[in-house]
């Protein structure tokens, strides 16, 4: 018996070895990314040349090797797949190294693991041929079989961060994990994805939504993982990922609604609470809470200033999309000395409360005084100095973000 016949999912190349200088470029790549998937990437592999051959479509199949030791790379190359080698390891940086050796117009992306139907691919290369920039598998609408995926991932883990990302962003897509989707290749290679980890298909469905490409999603169906594999997706490591992605991708809901909320409602609750002391259902409100108030409007202005500079940062690296009310408002001529003027000013108004407070203690010969009164005066002007301070530093981190390298 041959050595090759020994080896599971394996049978006779459909597409005869070659160089790739010497192929024509193909419509279509089919980008599988392997980690020491021997027991169901030749399945995968011939499902996809099956929907080649009955799209009438020239494609490719490239598996994205991340270090497999089980002759996964051996499988994909008897089957005619082009086999690509990625070192550093991840679900992400496979995918990136995979699509960045495809050769197609269109790359569909889908895991190796026979989960998804390669052998139906027809209604993502419609909607690419439509026009379409980024085509998002949903697995919800296609159907999802019995095992194929944990109770705790289909009824909140996902669901959850979809509708989190359609809440953030506006996306289309209502399954934001499906890992089976199909794109225009050098579109989405220009919004430079770049997390390594299971975190790649969410940064690429929000990227895509953020530069306003074309975006949609058809049914596709979910099975089950082949029996004994190992899965690669850890619940709650990946989930975390998932989350902070998100946030980190919209500063306005991670520091700016945020920091608003606590600042008006610290301003609201010190002006309530200035002139004396407040009894809401019995329970008194007095100097100690005025004081938690104002530290709200510390932390609040602390947060509006750390959206301005995330914001500032991601549209400079070119990671957010351009906004024109952040540059008139940062790139003006003249903002730097305009917030430190502010920050000055905030300063001067706190150092002016604590004189009038060290002037009543004076006025007591230095001796015991009226807490309640004298801090009163010295809460609101300690938290103008913090204010103000936060001022003018964070005008000086801006404008360091703004420095250019020849």
């Amino acid at each position: 018996m041959s050595a090759q016949s020994t080896r599971p999912d394996v049978a006779a190349p459909r597409v005869p070895p070659a160089h790739d200088e010497d192929l024509a470029a193909p419509e279509l790549t089919v980008v599988i990314p392997c980690l020491n998937e021997a027991r169901t990437l030749g399945t995968c592999i011939r499902k996809a040349q099956d929907s080649f051959e009955r799209l009438g479509i020239a494609g490719e199949v490239v598996v994205a090797d991340n270090g497999s030791v089980d002759g996964s790379q051996e499988i994909a190359q008897d089957l005619g797949a082009r086999v690509v080698p990625v070192a550093e390891r991840g679900y992400g940086s496979a995918l990136i190294g995979g699509i960045a050796a495809a050769r197609g117009r269109w790359v569909i992306m889908g895991d190796a693991d026979d989960s998804y139907n390669f052998a139906d691919l027809e209604p993502f290369v419609e909607r690419l041929r439509e026009g379409y920039d980024l085509v998002a598998g949903n697995r919800f609408k296609g159907g999802i079989q019995p095992g194929a995926m944990p109770w705790l991932h289909q009824k909140l883990g996902n669901p959850v961060l979809s509708f989190v990302s359609r809440r953030l962003y506006g996306t289309a897509c209502g399954d934001i994990y499906c890992g089976l989707r199909g794109f225009d290749r050098e579109k989405i290679r220009a919004l430079e994805v770049q997390s390594p980890g299971m975190e790649f298909a969410i940064e690429m469905i929000v990227k895509a939504t953020m530069a306003g490409l074309r975006v949609t999603e058809v049914p596709t169906t979910l099975s089950p993982d082949a029996e004994g594999r190992e899965p690669h997706l850890n619940t709650w490591k990946d989930g975390w990922k998932s989350i902070r992605l998100l946030l980190l991708y919209s500063p306005k809901w991670l520091f700016l609604y945020p920091g608003l909320a606590f600042f008006f409602l610290g301003i609201a609750g010190m002006a309530w609470l200035l002139p004396g002391n407040r009894t809401v259902g019995g329970v008194g409100f007095d100097v100690s809470t005025l004081l938690y108030f104002g530290l709200a409007v510390v932390v609040g202005l602390q947060a509006v200033y750390f959206f301005l500079t995330a914001r500032w940062f991601g549209i400079k690296e070119g990671l957010l999309p351009d906004d024109l009310r952040i540059r008139r408002l940062l790139d003006r001529p003249g903002a730097l000395e305009r917030f430190l003027l502010a920050g000055v000013l905030l300063v001067a108004c706190g150092l002016g409360l604590s004189v009038y407070a060290l002037s009543t203690w004076n006025a007591a010969n230095f001796g015991r005084l009226n807490y309640p009164h004298t801090l009163r005066i010295v809460i609101p002007g300690a938290t103008l100095i913090a204010c103000g301070v936060q001022t003018s530093l964070s005008a000086l981190f801006l404008s360091v973000l703004r420095l250019r390298r020849r």
